[in-house]
């Protein structure tokens, strides 16, 4: 009997090729590239590359064979749908040499994630991409020893030697908020928070870059349900304290956020830089509601709001492959970047500047085996999402 999940792939190749992702050229050097710098060993990394054809001018070194730990059955499978998806689009996309590539089913717990793991390594993969969920990822990195290169797609504490993370983090937002705004000179900055586990957690590192940067935040209100509270006159005396506010950080959902954007500009607050968490996205998509987020800025992915090298428009896309479609899109841009960051992990593991663009923004590697994203930029137009301009990448 066929596995549902391989029927899946059948059918998001087919899409895949109709949506013209088999034709994408991969931007590269006209020029026949010399060989890049072989990648050296480092404290937290210990490639045995030796048998992988030398890396290209821009870093591109694929592994010999690919293995992908991924939850194609059990709870997480739907999650697991658009990630596999985004990256067969762009393994199918590039026209360069690719990695032979072996899925494995690690049915979304812990004990499957490290079964998957051994049996790749068993079967000859010298690079492992997965697992997906927290647990599986956390079961993974407790092993005694991790034998071939690993990124995770989860955050699970710090990442052991030869290992790294990414994830879609609320961190990450944090700290390119607190960056775009001290880019404008806005360093005293008044946060609007649901309390909810991602608010907190992009606080906290906004909080914390604010103060790198020689900043702070302002003042925290709490915006909790459907109807938000008076926040007028905690916002006006926020603003008339010592210090004042130079902008405002909303982390909240649409349908909050665009209540509270009436009381931001009662607030005489509207003329400062107005930064939200991608949360904002969650609840919204009718225009005539929608304009009342009207030139808030918020992390994006790049791949919805413009084109990405390596890609077909997102919306072409959308229309052959339910799993590129509304809140999906963003786990099919991670996909994409997935494989990005599996070409070129050896460049980014040890360059100390080197990065990507991807359809998530620009990925960086940091000492301890951390992806970091700087995100693309976004805000409401006429209630419809646009590129922000001017916010760079």
């Amino acid at each position: 009997m066929r596995h549902p999940w391989k029927q899946a792939f059948a059918a998001t190749l087919l899409a895949l090729a109709i949506a013209g992702c088999s034709t994408v050229q991969v931007t590269r050097p006209t020029e026949v590239p010399d060989s890049a710098p072989e990648p050296v060993a480092t404290g937290h990394w210990q490639f045995d590359a030796g048998d992988r054809p030398p890396a290209e001018r821009d870093g591109y070194r694929p592994p010999r064979k690919l293995a992908v730990l991924l939850p194609l059955t059990g709870s997480l499978a739907t999650a697991a749908g658009p990630v596999r998806d985004g990256l067969l689009a762009g393994y199918y996309g590039e026209q360069r040499r690719r990695p032979d590539l072996e899925f494995y089913d690690t049915q979304g717990t812990g004990y499957g994630a490290v079964a998957a793991y051994q049996r790749a390594v068993a079967e000859g993969a010298d690079q492992v991409l997965g697992p997906l969920g927290r647990d599986e990822v956390d079961a993974v990195f407790q092993q005694a020893t991790v034998t071939v290169p690993v990124l995770a797609l989860n955050r699970a504490g710090a990442p052991p030697v030869n290992s790294a993370s990414y994830a879609l983090a609320p961190e990450d937002e944090g700290r390119a908020a607190a960056d775009f705004l001290a880019s404008r000179g806005a360093k005293r900055v008044l946060v609007l928070s649901s309390g909810d586990d991602n608010a907190r957690r992009s606080i906290d590192a906004l909080s914390a870059r604010l103060q790198e940067l020689g900043g702070g935040v302002a003042q925290l209100l709490a915006v909790v349900g459907d109807t938000p509270p008076d926040l007028i006159g905690p916002m006006q005396a926020a603003v008339q304290a010592e210090g004042g506010v130079d902008a405002v950080f909303i982390a909240l959902r649409g349908p909050q956020a665009r209540l509270a954007a009436a009381q931001i500009s009662a607030a005489g607050l509207a003329g400062r830089p107005r930064v939200a968490t991608s949360q904002l996205l969650s609840g919204t998509g009718k225009p005539e509601e929608d304009a009342a987020l009207d030139g808030i800025a918020f992390p994006s992915d790049a791949w919805t709001v413009s084109r990405v090298p390596g890609l077909p428009a997102a919306r072409g896309v959308a229309d052959a492959l339910p799993t590129a479609r509304g809140p999906a899109a963003r786990l099919f841009a991670f996909g994409y970047d997935s494989w990005l960051l599996s070409a070129y992990l050896g460049h980014l593991a040890t360059g100390a500047d080197a990065s990507v663009s991807s359809a998530s923004g620009v990925l960086r590697m940091s000492p301890d085996g951390h992806v970091l994203r700087t995100p693309a930029w976004s805000t409401f137009s006429g209630g419809h999402v646009v590129p922000l301009a001017g916010a760079g990448r």
